[in-house]
């Protein structure tokens, strides 16, 4: 008959699963829907229902952390890359620019057509008028975004919402050696949080932003201080939405993070830039060795880099509202900086915050 002959595997061979498509089928599916309980949160926020807390067991954040979502974030960070034909550029930004409430007027550039590929749209630069930078208060806000939580650090305990908290001393790694910071530190027997305040009199404060993702992805410097030390941890990219945050204790502890470290005029600064889903790349402009979300690189480690060497004795210095880093989408903003007792923050819990504005002052 000539008719060429078909062979089928056992049903037993076409329905077997392997345990990695396990976790990712159901540690896919119980991320979707925690988004959908923080969907229904968000909303008992906007009614002003006050949410009580509910931390996330063992098995529920080893389920979530089993959804590959490092290399989720490097394949999105390719496609972004991609560039589109010129007649689907605006019809993919306005969708874009409804979903997340995107304000295009503020954009250095207006026309959708000029931005190549969605890396280049999510990383659109301001005019220079649309974020004035406060010069009465010492500390601004170093990105748009919304205020999580701030105050004083107590008990090396810092909050990442309210009555959510980390360990401090976990998320900024071991002390930084004392030759690579300019300003001398208590001495060893002390706790962690009190070998960081340098000046007797002062406190340790800390400010925890969330940046949406319709925020602007640049970040900048909020204060004058010199930077003099990098520690990167390679870690997981689980969401920072407020949602998530209120779930999962020491979230920010589990996810790749880069940690700035290095003093202003009162002491001990440190600007800590954390990943998310989709968010594996965050870039620092004066730093061209990081490299994060890198396979080259296991979670639960850390690699530290000094900006202090035989030609440059002071590190790197930057000033109030100076262009610093980047995110390729949206993610979260961590100031831990010593300061007088006397110091104030302007601020409220869950308040809309933009590049520039006041967080605090003495």
């Amino acid at each position: 008959t000539e008719r060429k002959k078909f062979h089928t595997a056992p049903v037993g061979q076409v329905f077997r699963l392997r345990p990695f498509h396990v976790l990712v089928a159901t540690g896919g599916g119980y991320a979707g829907y925690r988004k959908y309980e923080d969907y229904k949160l968000e909303q008992l926020e906007k009614k002003g229902i006050e949410v009580p807390v509910k931390l996330a067991s063992e098995w529920e954040v080893a389920l979530y952390k089993s959804v590959p979502t490092r290399l989720l974030s490097r394949a999105w960070g390719r496609l972004n890359q991609v560039e589109l034909p010129t007649w689907l550029r605006k019809p993919v930004y306005s969708l874009y620019i409804w979903t997340f409430g995107v304000n295009m007027k503020e954009a250095a550039v207006e026309d959708l057509h000029h931005y190549r590929n969605l890396s280049e749209f999510f990383r659109r630069k301001l005019k220079p008028q649309a974020r004035p930078v406060c010069g009465v208060h010492s500390v601004i806000s170093p990105s748009d975004g919304k205020i999580l939580n701030f105050g004083q650090v107590k008990n090396c305990e810092v909050e990442q919402v309210k009555g959510v908290t980390y360990s401090l001393e976990s998320f900024l790694g071991p002390r930084v050696s004392t030759e690579e910071l300019r300003f001398s530190q208590a001495p060893l027997g002390n706790s962690f949080q009190q070998q960081l305040v340098t000046k007797e009199g002062n406190e340790l404060y800390h400010c925890v932003i969330y940046l949406a993702p319709g925020d602007y992805h640049c970040f900048h410097s909020p204060t004058d201080w010199t930077v003099s030390h990098r520690r990167h941890f390679p870690g997981s990219l689980m969401s920072v939405n407020p949602g998530v945050a209120r779930w999962i204790k020491e979230l920010f502890c589990h996810n790749e993070r880069v940690v700035l470290t290095g003093d202003w005029k009162h002491g001990f600064f440190s600007l800590t830039a954390v990943g998310a889903t989709n968010v594996g790349s965050i870039r620092i402009y004066f730093d061209q060795d990081l490299h994060t979300n890198s396979p080259s690189y296991s979670k639960g480690s850390y690699n530290d880099f000094s900006f202090i060497s035989n030609n440059n004795k002071e590190g790197i210095p930057m000033r109030k509202g100076e262009h610093l880093g980047e995110f390729n989408l949206g993610s979260t903003i961590v100031l831990i900086f010593e300061a007088p007792k006397d110091f104030k923050f302007n601020l409220k819990a869950g308040q809309k915050i933009r590049f520039g504005e006041a967080l605090g002052s003495l």
